[in-house]
């Protein structure tokens, strides 16, 4: 596929750090032109890409997504958060130009392995507890994708012999042509992204993609509990193996009596007790039964699996604890933009929560969550964001009316104070992805955290918190 960049001219749509990541590797590839395009202004652009403007072979194009683009181009890099019903999108499918991820770009030019990871949940701590299970097995292993480093800057910088473990969302998938991981995992598919996707179907296809192109000798790992992961066994063209925290696999990862285990045809290999992991809820058991089959495919002995369960802390943005202020704890969620992975935290974490939610609406319902407040002993919920009317609308009409709105996250940390009662846990879970309001999830974790450290050092200072 190499030959389709050199002296070509490219349009790279989306100009975050995938983008900017993918502009410099079609410049090492002998591109001839690439027009950089986004919605951001010229003048923003140019200051956040100053070193790739001087650059002759590079034209920047902002403050929208004119049609025009594609006149002069034979190949387009889609970032991921781009709508696939972009006029110019639709324009350039007209014309017969392919439309390609990041991802498939950086996989042309990889002279690592990469292990891909998928799921509508847990993708990110997955991802990191494989990478740490597989530091020192090989010369270099590389964490990258959706969790905030670009594959083409990993492909850059990795050699024959290294690994890639690359955390792969549902919007990088969609674009793919040959992109092929040898060993691939499915952590779980629930609803999320229809904003983008459209249908359901639609979205378990795009994730089902990254099965599309695996050979016989692969392996595929899939959450047996699912069933919508379950139901894609039929996909699989090489090698299976399930994981399950709640059946008893013939063959498989699995939990035993407390403990993880490998099986195999009703043998049994012990790995850990499910006792001596550090990151807390079912969920993350879930992850961990996943990483343990994943490096298993990959070879890993026992014990080193072993040992780096019992010493991973989890990743930032994820269940993270900030701190506590008069014996109320505050958790740093972020990472928590659907309705699915807000219930997962809630019953990760024990006793009476308030919850802080809302942000840029994905089209889920909220039903599922509104109906699980009282029973997860959410005893206050503070709303913020676009989603709020939608999200205070199901809390009523779930019968749940202690709602407080906000209008933006430092406020929702006060309101969150002034109703927290000592033994509380003020959780920061959005369900929402943060583009209203943040440029990531990792801003707005980062503002709640900075806004909770504030007013802790506030209160040592004997400062009462600011009402709003």
């Amino acid at each position: 596929m190499k030959e389709q960049i050199k002296g070509k001219n490219i349009l790279v749509l989306g100009l975050a750090r995938s983008g900017q990541a993918a502009i410099k590797l079609l410049l090492k590839a002998g591109a001839s032109k690439i027009i950089g395009n986004d919605q951001k202004g010229l003048l923003e652009l140019a200051a956040e890409m100053k070193d790739l403007c001087r650059n002759s072979r590079v034209t920047l194009v902002g403050g929208g997504h004119p049609e025009n683009l594609v006149d002069e181009v034979s190949l387009v890099i889609k970032s991921p958060g781009i709508k696939p019903d972009l006029p110019l999108l639709r324009s350039a499918s007209a014309r017969g130009i392919p439309v390609y991820a990041e991802i498939e770009l950086a996989y042309w030019f990889s002279a690592a392995e990469i292990i891909g990871i998928t799921g509508t949940n847990g993708k990110t701590t997955t991802t990191s507890l494989v990478g740490e299970i597989l530091q020192g097995q090989l010369p270099q292993v590389f964490v990258a994708g959706n969790i905030g480093h670009p594959l083409c800057e990993a492909v850059a910088a990795a050699g024959r012999g290294d690994l890639i473990v690359a955390e792969l969302s549902s919007f990088q998938l969609e674009n793919i042509d040959s992109f092929r991981a040898p060993i691939a995992a499915v952590l779980n598919i629930s609803s999320d992204h229809l904003d983008y996707h459209g249908t359901m179907p639609r979205y378990i296809q795009a994730k089902s993609r990254l099965l599309a192109n695996q050979q016989k000798t692969d392996m595929a790992v899939l959450n047996y509990d699912d069933e919508n992961v379950r139901d894609l066994r039929d996909q699989v063209q090489g090698h299976l193996q399930f994981f399950s925290r709640k059946h008893l696999l013939e063959t498989g990862v699995c939990l035993h009596q407390g403990r993880i285990v490998i099986r195999e045809k009703g043998r049994e290999e012990l790995v850990c007790h499910a006792a001596d992991l550090l990151i807390p809820g079912p969920h993350n058991l879930e992850n961990a039964l996943a990483a343990v089959a994943v490096a298993r495919a990959r070879g890993v002995r026992r014990e080193q699996i072993a040992r780096t369960l019992k010493t991973f802390r989890g990743v930032p943005h994820r269940l993270e604890f900030v701190s506590e202020i008069n014996g109320v704890r505050y958790v740093n969620d972020s990472k928590g933009t659907n309705e699915e992975a807000t219930l997962t935290a809630l019953k990760a974490l024990q006793g009476s929560k308030i919850l802080v939610a809302g942000g840029m609406d994905k089209g889920s319902s909220f039903h599922n969550l509104a109906a699980a407040l009282e029973r997860e002993k959410v005893s206050w919920l503070i709303l913020l964001g676009e989603t709020a009317p939608l999200l205070q609308k199901r809390a009523l009409e779930a019968g749940f009316s202690r709602v407080v709105l906000a209008a933006d996250l430092p406020e929702a940390v006060h309101k969150a104070y002034l109703q927290a009662v000592t033994g509380d846990t003020v959780l920061l879970s959005p369900a929402c992805a943060s583009w209203d309001m943040f440029s990531s999830y990792e801003e707005r974790g980062d503002v709640f955290k900075s806004e909770v450290g504030r007013l802790k050092e506030g209160l040592s200072h004997g400062k009462s918190p600011r009402r709003g």
